[in-house]
């Protein structure tokens, strides 16, 4: 049986409904007093970071329906629009892997650079893992190793990526891991963070 599970293919709709999962319970779990903290993502702190994250659920919403995104140069601050911003970004998530689990979301291409459907959904899996994981170990939060179907989607992912999101400062340089590391932490090492951080 678990080899038959092995070889399933996981549409990006169906990752990112095992990603929203394990998220959802962190977005609930930050409390306010942890929104000025540091996070391994250093240029955003707790705040800024949840503001990234709810930027980018909505924004990958339009690119499966292959409609223009707008990142535009300012971040919208949803955490100041009121304080029931946890439950709105959980609706939000759920309207993201409703998106991406729509006819023909993961078919052609989309987005400004006119890339694979597939490889920007696993853009946003990237965020809804590793920003939640950022997330997670800056309020104390736990947040277990994600699942295997997840961690090999974003590490092909990672791969293919890592060149261009380096040049771009999206990825820092990797931090060296043990070999026999387990394969998420040796995911969030290939996008620069240190899995040890805390």
């Amino acid at each position: 049986m678990e080899t038959n599970a092995a070889k399933k293919t996981y549409g990006i709709g169906e990752l990112l409904g095992m990603a929203r999962e394990r998220a959802v319970p962190v977005f609930r779990g930050i409390p306010d007093a942890a929104l000025g903290a540091a996070t391994p993502c250093a240029e955003y702190d707790v705040k800024a970071l949840v503001n990234h994250v709810f930027q980018v659920i909505v924004q990958f919403q339009r690119l499966a329906v292959k409609e223009p995104s707008d990142f535009g140069e300012a971040t919208p601050d949803r955490v100041a629009e009121g304080p029931d911003w946890r439950e709105r970004l959980a609706r939000e998530t759920d309207r993201l892997v409703s998106a991406w689990s729509g006819p023909g979301a993961e078919e052609g291409t989309t987005g400004a650079m006119d890339m694979p459907a597939r490889l920007v959904g696993s853009m946003a899996l990237l965020d809804l893992t590793v920003h939640v994981w950022d997330l997670a170990r800056a309020t104390g939060q736990e947040y277990g190793p994600a699942d295997s179907a997840v961690v090999a989607e974003l590490t092909a992912a990672v791969a293919q990526l890592a060149p261009m999101a380096r040049k771009m400062g999206v990825f820092r340089d990797p931090v060296p891991v043990p070999e026999d590391a387990p394969a998420f932490e040796r995911l969030l090492a290939g996008t620069g963070r240190d899995p040890r951080w805390g």
